[in-house]
């Protein structure tokens, strides 16, 4: 049997633990692991904002983790797209994607052609949409004042998730999964 080659897609934004979780995680499952970094304009259409750190500085951070053989610049969202490009044999994804009309679609149509999808826990103290906010707080509070060390509703609930938090603040279209609102 040949080599088992592993995807994991991402922004990689702002790259924190639970980046680097993933990774870890998904290098365990695969011989050889490529890293799908998107590109800028996917983040704008995904999320609706550019990424805090531009492509370049991305893919030189991703490509620098011991876990990562290759990595992928993503131009489009269209995961069976991408992998008749990279013909990898499993995908990696964190389990806030479990369950979704999107991805049990991709697991329908990754079974057709003999993909196994992964999901792996999802990082619920840290996300790259939490430490913009962190930011965005941190410079607001250096132009009106002293930060208050709390996070506005609902950021400090124990237990939400990046996606439930958009969901809350009306940010995230729950059926299409991505960002419709910036705050």
């Amino acid at each position: 049997m040949g080599e088992r080659l592993g995807y994991a897609p991402g922004v990689f934004d702002l790259f924190h633990v639970g980046h680097l979780n993933i990774l870890r995680r998904a290098r365990e499952h695969c011989d050889r692991l490529v890293a799908g970094v998107c590109c800028d304009d996917l983040v704008v259409h995904l999320k609706g904002r550019p990424p805090v750190v531009p492509l370049s500085e991305r893919m030189e951070i991703v490509r620098s983790i011991r876990y990562v053989d290759e990595i992928y610049v993503a131009t489009v969202s269209d995961k069976i797209e991408i992998w008749k490009e990279v013909g990898f044999d499993v995908i990696f994804k964190g389990d806030d994607w479990l369950g979704t009309e999107v991805w049990k679609s991709l697991e329908t149509e990754f079974a057709k052609v003999g993909v196994d999808v992964l999901y792996f826990p999802y990082t619920a103290h840290t996300s790259s949409t939490l430490l913009r906010r962190a930011l965005n707080l941190l410079t607001l509070a250096n132009r009106t004042g002293p930060p208050s060390g709390q996070f506005p509703e609902p950021l400090h609930k124990k237990g939400a998730s990046e996606q439930e938090v958009g969901y809350e603040q009306g940010a995230v279209d729950p059926e299409k999964e991505v960002l419709i609102r910036q705050e």
